[in-house]
């Protein structure tokens, strides 16, 4: 009888962990996965700037996105590969 109680366990355990690989984990690697994707773009926009030109035409640089403007977001860093000098004509 005591062999019986302990083959009902291991199966019940073994269904718990089925159950737990097959529809919680994938559950909490998809949390993860899209909590990367927000603080991603939160720190791409942290190292952003924003291009625009203002109703004169003129250019602007902002750290704020213009409110009813078309903007070109630009990154603070540069990228591998481009100097910038300003001894140059």
């Amino acid at each position: 009888m005591r062999q019986l109680g302990l083959l009902v366990l291991a199966i019940l355990l073994g269904v718990a962990a089925w159950w737990w690989f097959s529809h919680e984990m994938p559950r909490r690697e998809r949390e993860r996965a899209v909590a990367a994707e927000a603080a991603a773009r939160q720190a791409e926009r942290a190292n952003s700037l924003y291009r625009w030109r203002d109703a004169n035409g003129v250019l602007q640089v902002t750290e704020q996105p213009p409110k009813g403007r078309r903007y070109e977001r630009i990154s603070r860093t540069p990228e591998d590969g481009i100097e910038v000098r300003g001894d140059r004509d």
